[in-house]
């Protein structure tokens, strides 16, 4: 028997490859969306909370790729990170019990190792958690710890710890298999970009490194200071910004960029004792591309586990080699795994701090997808209200 929804939807976008710096821009429609049948390893699901993550944009500007003509559905439902609530236990398979609270793993496809090939209500087919009720195929439902000490918000943000703990694992691994004589008290390592730099960066306190973050409001800047991190004022930088195509061919737009370089690596310069970094987290992308490879030590990681501003990066393979830098880029995480980072946030209370009263309702969700393109939070983890508790 099929079940009706009420959801925001995103339709496809015009006729094209959907590829192009000229692609419109999605919007979020609420509709009531028609569930198809159960199958025999889905499990009917209530959303509580939501976390709104990059993907989501990414599937709204339609960059790199309109989803719903790539997965030839119209219309697509988005959200694949959140807790829910199962309703109707899957017939077969491994299952969580009606009642269960879960956090959703976004694995469409995995390789043959358990990493993820394609995500869940994004590029890969599946009905995401923007919905009041969702159906989901039951491994992708892992249950939070029945008697937890933090709360369902809190495990909302899992998603940007997940990826945060996959991606340290692997360059801080690749640090030391070159560096395996130096103290990470003498090592700084610098990020820029939202959560899971932040989760990353807390992890690399915990391993003993010296920390630091860029933040461009002065909420985030006391934020990061609270929790123990060298904060980097943003906007020191105005004109960091590096697009060959435009600021190379202007005389002034050049000046600024190299004057706000020059600045930048003096910080870098003074943070590292002029080492400059060892581990390098960059989520942002091309634009910030050339000032992280002048920041990077020798020997240094650069890494990354996605990207907000442009996906296209020219490295000088030459100068990489001579100087011993290793590239890391990771995606999502080792479905094995899940159950293993959840324990270790459970057990070590590597968990988000969450304001509850900037929590968007259901209704708001539009006004949500208009915040984030703006850029307008304080928060390192928006989050989305779907039912009641």
């Amino acid at each position: 028997m099929s079940t009706r929804t009420d959801a925001w939807v995103l339709h496809a976008g015009p006729a094209g490859d959907g590829t192009s710096r000229s692609a419109v821009r999605g919007t979020l429609s609420r509709e009531i969306f028609r569930l198809p049948d159960l199958e025999d390893d889905e499990a009917l699901v209530e959303p509580l909370y939501g976390s709104w993550e990059a993907n989501i944009d990414h599937a709204l500007s339609r960059q790199p790729i309109d989803v719903c003509r790539s997965r030839h559905e119209d219309p697509v439902i988005l959200g694949n990170l959140g807790v829910v609530r199962v309703l109707r236990p899957a017939r077969t398979g491994p299952s969580a019990r009606e009642g269960d609270i879960c956090i959703v793993m976004p694995f469409a496809t995995r390789d043959r190792h358990g990493y993820a090939e394609l995500v869940y209500a994004y590029d890969g087919a599946g009905i995401g958690i923007l919905a009041k009720r969702t159906k989901l195929k039951a491994d992708l439902l892992l249950p939070i710890p029945e008697h937890t000490r933090y709360s369902l918000p809190q495990w909302a943000a899992y998603a940007r710890y997940f990826t945060a703990w996959d991606n340290w694992r692997v360059a801080h691994s690749c640090w030391l298999s070159q560096m395996d004589s130096q103290h990470a008290a003498d090592a700084l390592v610098f990020g820029w970009g939202g959560g899971v730099v932040f989760a990353e960066l807390q992890l690399a306190q915990r391993a003993g490194f010296r920390v630091a973050m860029t933040a461009s409001s002065d909420a985030r800047l006391a934020f990061l200071t609270e929790h123990g991190m060298t904060a980097v004022d943003r906007r020191s930088f105005q004109d960091l910004r590096y697009d060959p195509e435009s600021t190379g061919d202007n005389p002034y737009h050049l000046r600024r960029y190299r004057d706000s370089e020059a600045r930048f690596l003096q910080t870098i310069n003074t943070l590292s004792d002029g080492a400059g970094v060892a581990i390098f987290i960059d989520n942002i992308g091309s634009p910030l591309y050339r000032a992280v490879l002048k920041a990077l030590s020798r020997e240094g990681v650069l890494t990354s586990v996605g990207w907000k501003h442009g996906m296209r990066i020219h490295n000088l393979r030459a100068s990489a080699c001579i100087r011993r830098q290793l590239h890391v880029h990771t995606h999502v995480w080792r479905y094995g795994d899940s159950a293993r980072i959840r324990d270790y946030q459970e057990d070590t209370g590597w968990m988000p701090t969450i304001d509850v009263d900037a929590i968007y309702d259901f209704d708001d969700v539009p006004q949500l997808a208009a915040d984030y393109e703006a850029g307008k939070f304080e928060t390192y983890f928006p989050l989305f209200r779907v039912n009641s508790v």
